[in-house]
């Protein structure tokens, strides 16, 4: 199996170069470049072939929210947002702009290569304090969701409420038992019906009732 290979911006040379160290102890990664700004990180994903670009949010020149609109828009490579900052704009524009996940910089090592891993397959990574963050918007969390339920239908709404929660397809499959393909297609419906573009999307307008 290649290496995924992944850019790292961030403007402090001290968390770029110990990131780099630290991706490179773990196997399976390769650093391609590292760059201090989101202007070079688009101007790289344009000329070379990056798998993962992780972005830091502050950054002079461009910061990480509009390189990350830009390098989704332009290029293959998947936006991850890694930073200090989980305010609530950053985070919602972000996601709305590409971004496969928002990941603070107080995770372990693991957790991050972790989540490198996931974004590379296709998948999506918010942090559990970043959901919270979230939730904590909607009066009584959860179990008071200020979505239009008259949209979707009542098993779209219970996969809604799960995907809110963090579970995979998988995990959703074993508590509602119904097969990962028919809620594969009951997720198709819910972009469709929402025009929204993935499950983080999701996850965040169930909470908020925001389409971001």
């Amino acid at each position: 199996m290649p290496n995924i290979k992944v850019l790292i911006a961030d403007d402090n040379s001290f968390i770029r170069e110990g990131m780099k160290i630290i991706l490179t102890t773990f196997e399976g990664f390769e650093v391609v470049a590292t760059v201090q700004n989101g202007l070079e990180a688009v101007s790289y994903c344009e000329r070379h072939e990056v798998d993962v670009a992780l972005l830091d949010v502050r950054m002079p020149e461009m910061n990480g929210v509009e390189a990350t609109r830009l390098i989704a828009e332009r290029t293959a490579a998947r936006p991850l947002i890694l930073t200090t900052f989980d305010d609530d704009e950053y985070i919602r524009d972000a996601i709305t702009y590409g971004a496969k996940g928002y990941l603070l910089k107080n995770n372990d090592p693991e957790r991050i290569c972790d989540a490198i891993r996931t974004v590379y397959h296709g998948h999506n990574v918010l942090q559990d304090s970043v959901l919270d963050k979230l939730k904590s918007e909607v009066p009584g969390g959860t179990r008071h969701p200020v979505i239009d339920k008259n949209l979707f239908t009542e098993r779209e709404l219970d996969i809604m409420a799960l995907i809110a929660k963090g579970k995979t397809n998988k995990e959703i499959s074993k508590q509602i038992f119904i097969s990962e393909g028919t809620i594969a297609n009951h997720i198709t419906s819910i972009l469709s019906k929402t025009g929204l573009t993935h499950r983080t999307q999701i996850a965040i307008y169930y909470l908020t009732g925001e389409l971001t």
